[in-house]
Parts: C-alpha cells; sequence; structure tokens
C-alpha cells in the first residue's frame, strides 16, 4: 500500500481510504511530552514522599503499605487534629465538671459551649425517639414544647436521663364497662377542649382516676414550696396535648381499655425510657449536658 501511497513526501503511515483519508505519523507536540514525562516524574516523586504502594502486611506496625519518608498518613492527621480540638475543650469540659446544671446555665459562654457540645450527644442517643429538634417522633414525648410528664426541672430531667422512666397505667378493659370506657374518653376529650361536665368529673373520680392524674386531671399530685411536683407520670388531660397519637377520643378509649406497660395485655401502650446513667451509656458529664439541652429546648421550669 506504500508504493500506492498518492501523497508521497507526506509523513503519513500510507493507509489511505476513500481516496484522501489518511493516517498521518507526527510527533506529539513538544509542550504535550514535557507534561507527560513531569507526570511521570510527580508519580514517583508522590510515592516516595507518601503512603502509595501496597506492601505484605506487617502485624507489628499494623500497615501493609510504603509509608512514604515524610511519615504522613490521614490518621495521623485526624489524630493531631482531635488532640487540638480536645486542648481548646479541656478548659470547658473542666469548668462543667465542677458545676451543676443550674450554673452552667448562668454563665453565657460556659452555656452556648454546653449547648452546641450537647447537640451531638442528643442526635447520637435522644434523637430517633424525640426527633432531632426535640419535636417527638410517633409514639414519643414532645421535648420542645413546656409540658412535661414527671416535671421540667432541672433536677427532674437529670432523674429522667439518669433512671429512665416507665409509664404504667392499667388496662381498665375487664374493670370497666364498653359504655364506661366510652364516657371516660368522651370525657378526656372534652376535658381537653374546656367542655368538661358534672357528670363526666364524678365518673373520673368514681373510677379512681384521680390517683395518678390529680384532682384537677393535670397530672400533678402535689407542688411543693420549691416549685418541683409529685407525680407518677401521669397525663395532663386538661390541655390538647396527646402522648399518643393521633390523640382524641379514639387515642383515648384505647389507652384506657388496654393501659400503658402493662404485661401480659395484648395490644398494650409502650412507653418506656432508657436508664442511660444507670446502665452506663452516658458518663455524668454527658447527662449535665443533655440535660441544660433539654431544659432549654423546651424552656424547662
Amino acid at each position: 500500500m506504500a508504493e500506492n501511497n498518492p501523497f508521497p513526501g507526506e509523513n503519513n503511515t500510507g493507509h489511505v481510504w476513500d481516496d484522501n483519508l489518511r493516517e498521518l505519523n507526527n510527533p506529539p507536540p513538544r509542550w504535550w511530552m514535557i507534561a507527560f514525562w513531569a507526570s511521570i516524574i510527580w508519580w514517583i516523586v508522590y510515592g516516595l514522599l507518601y503512603p502509595m504502594w501496597p506492601m505484605p502486611y506487617q502485624p507489628a506496625e499494623g500497615k501493609g503499605y510504603t509509608q512514604g519518608f515524610l511519615g504522613w498518613s490521614q490518621m495521623k492527621e485526624y489524630e493531631e487534629s482531635l488532640a487540638q480540638l480536645e486542648a481548646v475543650r479541656a478548659q470547658y469540659e473542666e469548668r462543667i465538671r465542677n458545676l451543676t446544671p443550674a450554673e452552667i446555665l448562668q454563665d453565657p459562654g460556659l452555656k452556648q459551649y454546653t449547648l452546641a457540645s450537647a447537640k451531638v450527644l442528643f442526635g447520637d442517643n435522644c434523637s430517633a425517639c424525640h426527633g432531632s429538634g426535640g419535636q417527638g417522633n410517633p409514639g414519643f414525648p414532645v421535648l420542645a414544647d413546656d409540658d412535661w410528664l414527671y416535671g421540667g426541672t432541672l433536677a427532674k430531667i437529670q432523674e429522667s436521663i439518669t433512671n429512665g422512666r416507665k409509664g404504667v397505667m392499667p388496662a381498665h378493659k375487664s374493670t370497666l364497662s364498653p359504655e364506661e370506657i366510652d364516657r371516660l374518653a368522651r370525657f378526656v376529650t372534652n376535658l381537653s377542649q374546656g367542655k368538661a361536665t358534672e357528670a363526666g368529673w364524678a365518673l373520673f373520680r368514681a373510677k379512681g382516676c384521680i390517683a395518678c392524674h390529680g384532682p384537677k386531671a393535670d397530672g400533678v399530685l402535689s407542688r411543693l414550696p420549691n416549685g418541683d411536683i409529685i407525680t407518677v407520670g401521669a397525663a395532663n388531660l386538661t390541655d390538647g396535648i396527646w402522648r399518643f397519637e393521633p390523640g382524641g377520643y379514639e387515642s383515648a378509649k384505647y389507652t384506657i381499655t388496654y393501659g400503658v406497660n402493662q404485661p401480659g395485655v395484648e395490644g398494650t401502650r409502650n412507653a418506656v425510657m432508657p436508664a442511660f446513667g444507670k446502665t452506663g451509656k452516658l458518663d455524668e458529664q454527658s447527662i449535665k449536658k443533655l440535660v441544660v439541652y433539654v431544659h432549654e429546648l423546651g424552656g424547662g421550669q
């Protein structure tokens, strides 16, 4: 084919198609060759300076690659950055360790640090049930309002996080008639709307509901001079906040019928909060931060 090249003297391969299409044999541009060899040199230098080439695993060092003359690694950089961060945090952490939640709230700078630090703790340990912003997921209490089953003081919040909570309400399906359950469910619904009747109150008292929900049905058995309340964790029936969604008549009727945390009762409501302190899942420092965080979420009492 080369001897029949219609373009003699041209630097081509001699392959011609359709009379004039041919493959040239020109060398690459000089700038391209310079870049090509420079990239090879750069690759060699990089491989000598940084971890790169796989090697047989070395158990003593826990590594299976070349280390590089600089001795750099992502883990080493991470550990150095973490050490720097811990050094900055140390002064705040030490102050938190020696203060109560109430004292932390009185220091604006320390309060801001505690809230920022506790946000991560809340996300890791609490948001699965209570939502990322404390808004409450279905079946779990809202922490972003000012409605508290066990009280919203710092001491009560710390008690809840440390020891956990397990609400209890009897299942009345075998102790109350369907008509009584219906009347109580309607009373609770009307009560939350400010429409309770004397007949409803009379039934509420006669069936012993005040033993847990209190004489005013607000979940409070007694109020102490320091602002604390005596409660067994029973719901406040006088507001429009429902512990179990969707709320309203049907929800109230279901709870009265099947109760809460009743062993052996099929369909009973489940309402359990883990004891983060007793189980050792969180240390005292972390619990103290969460107390401040949760208190500020709902404008605690």
